[in-house]
C-alpha cells in the first residue's frame, strides 16, 4: 500500500476492537491478570498501553522498521537512545542539532563520562575524521535545525556501519512522509510526535524507530526503566495527527516554495536557507533522498538580535512560539529563543548569526503568510 492509505490503515485493525473505526482511548493504568504473571498482552501502563502500541505499530509502518517506541517527548526518546552508551563511550554529533539536543549531550551526559564532538556532517570527511577507538554512535539531524543542512544519510550510515557505530537520524523535519533514513541504511530513527506528526500543537511526544530486534530491546528497556511514557490521550491525538499527514506537509511545501521565491527577491533578507536551493548545502543528496524539500524555512537579515526580534513580534498571521510542524505557522529567532542555551560563539561558529529567522510554514492561504512577513521586514 502507499503510504497515504497506511497512514490511515496501518497498525489498527477495527475488528479487533467491535469494529471501532479509530483506535479506542485506554486509560486504564493496570490491567488484570488471570494469574500472576498470566495477563492479555499488558499489565502495567508504564509498560505497554493498547492505545500506545497501534500507535507504535503505525510508526514502525510508516518508517520502514520493525519495531517503535513511543516517549513522553521527542527529548524523551534522545534521553533512551543516549543511553544506549556507556561512561567512556564517544559520540559524534551534527553541529547545529536543535538546542535541547545539544543541553542534554553537552549539560548532562557529558557529566556521566559519555564524550560528544559536534562536526559539520554535511561533509562525511569530518565525520570520518571524527571517528576514534571508543566511538559508539552517530546522531545526525537532517534537515537540521534551524539552518536546514543536509547530511548525506546512505553514505553517513555506511560509515558509521563499517566502523561499528550505531547511526541515528532525527527525521522530525523531514518526517517519514519526506525521507524514511532506515531505508537508507541508519540504524535508528526518531522523531518529536509533537511536530509534524501530531500537527495540531496540542500534544508533546517522541519515538524512536529501528529494524533491528535487539537494539529495539535495549531501547524499550529504557523507555520502561526511565518511564518517559506518553499517555494513552496523547497517543490517540498523533495518532489522529497522522492520517493527514501527506496532506497537510504537501500543502505546506506547497506554501513554502511560494515564501522562498519571496524572501529571495527582499532586499533585507541577505540569505535564505532551504534544500530545494541549488546553492545550498548537499542540495543534490536532499533531491536524491526526500520526496519534496520540507516546509521549513530559515533566513537571515543583516541585524542584530533586537533587530531579528523585531521582525518576529506582533506578527498577525504569523505565531511568534517555539515548535513546528503544526497547521499554523510559527516563526521564531533562534538566537534568543530555541538555541539560546548554545552559548554565543558556538552559535556563530555553526552559522547560527544573530539575525537568524526560523520559519515553519503551515497551512494558511500563502499569500496572507507572505504580506504578514513582509510588514515583519519593514518593522526595523
Amino acid at each position: 500500500m502507499h503510504f497515504e492509505t497506511r497512514a490511515i490503515h496501518a497498525g489498527y485493525d477495527p475488528f479487533d476492537h467491535w469494529g471501532a473505526v479509530n483506535p479506542p482511548v485506554f486509560l486504564s493504568s493496570t490491567f488484570a491478570q488471570s494469574s500472576p504473571g498470566k495477563h492479555q498482552g499488558f499489565e502495567y501502563a508504564r509498560s505497554g498501553n493498547p492505545t500506545r502500541k497501534a500507535l507504535e505499530d503505525l510508526l514502525a509502518n510508516l518508517e520502514g522498521g520493525e519495531h517503535a517506541c513511543a516517549f513522553s517527548s521527542g527529548l524523551g526518546a534522545t534521553d533512551s537512545i543516549i543511553k544506549l552508551l556507556s561512561s567512556g563511550d564517544h559520540c559524534i554529533v551534527a553541529d547545529d542539532v536543535y538546542g535541547g539536543t545539544f543541553r542534554i549531550f553537552d549539560k548532562t551526559y557529558r557529566r556521566f563520562g559519555i564524550d560528544f564532538t559536534f562536526v559539520d556532517t554535511t561533509n562525511p570527511e569530518n565525520v570520518a575524521a571524527a571517528i576514534k577507538d571508543n566511538t559508539k554512535m552517530l546522531f545526525l539531524e537532517t534537515p537540521s535545525n534551524p539552518l536546514l543542512k543536509v547530511s548525506d544519510i546512505a553514505s553517513l550510515a555506511k560509515l558509521a556501519r563499517d566502523k561499528g557505530v550505531i547511526s541515528v537520524v532525527d527525521n522530525t523535519f523531514a518526517t517519514p512522509y519526506l525521507q524514511r533514513p532506515l531505508e537508507l541504511g541508519a540504524d535508528i530513527v526518531m522523531h518529536s510526535c509533537t511536530k509534524y506528526l501530531g500537527g495540531h500543537s496540542d500534544v508533546v511526544m517522541g519515538a524512536a524507530v529501528t529494524k533491528e530486534s535487539k537494539l529495539h530491546e535495549r531501547i524499550a528497556f529504557n523507555q520502561n526503566a526511565s518511564g518517559a511514557v506518553p499517555g494513552a490521550l496523547d497517543c490517540y491525538l498523533v495518532h489522529r495527527g497522522i492520517k493527514t499527514l501527506g496532506v497537510r506537509v504537501d500543502k505546506s511545501c506547497d506554501s513554502a516554495e511560494q515564501i522562498v521565491s519571496f524572501l529571495l527577491e527582499h532586499k533585507r533578507v541577505t540569505k535564505v536557507h532551504y534544500p530545494a536551493l541549488k546553492e545550498h548545502v548537499n542540495h543534490s543528496i536532499a533531491e536524491k533522498q526526500m520526496k519534496r524539500f520540507g516546509a521549513m524555512i530559515s533566513f537571515e537579515i543583516d541585524g542584530s538580535v533586537a533587530d531579528g526580534e523585531k521582525v518576529v513580534s506582533d506578527r498577525r498571521v504569523w505565531t511568534l512560539g517555539e515548535s513546528l510542524g503544526g497547521v499554523e505557522s510559527l516563526l521564531e529567532h533562534p538566537a534568543s529563543m530555541t538555541h539560546a542555551s548554545i552559548p554565543k560563539e558556538m552559535r556563530e561558529k555553526a552559522g547560527l548569526r544573530d539575525g537568524l529567522i526560523r520559519l515553519s510554514v503551515g497551512i494558511e492561504d500563502s499569500r496572507d503568510l507572505i504580506e504578514d512577513l513582509r510588514k515583519g521586514l519593514e518593522s526595523y
